[in-house]
């Protein structure tokens, strides 16, 4: 997921953003910190139970607005998985 909260304040960091990044840290996902926003990645469960938490906390402590973006990426079917170590597309096939 990609967010960002406001208001912004550009003479510091506000309280809705710093416990925003307070969740995400908590629920152990990967974080990059960028110029318009914030991404985390995980397993899906943890994504979607830290984006109620963000909600909720950075809403509570005076964010006026928090945009969301989440992207999912599908999980690769188990024998194309077993094929990428052997070599083979799927199994029984020569690539």
């Amino acid at each position: 997921m990609e967010f960002s909260t406001e208001p912004f304040d550009l003479d510091g960091v506000p309280p809705h953003a710093l416990e925003a990044r307070r969740v995400i840290d908590e629920a152990g996902l990967d974080v990059e910190v960028g110029p318009f926003g914030t991404t985390a990645e995980g397993e899906a469960e943890t994504v979607l139970t830290a984006l109620d938490r963000v909600f909720r906390g950075a809403l509570g402590v005076g964010a006026s607005r928090i945009s969301v973006q989440v992207t999912t990426v599908p999980e690769p079917p188990a024998d194309r998985e077993a094929g990428a170590e052997t070599g083979l597309d799927t199994p029984g096939t020569a690539t």
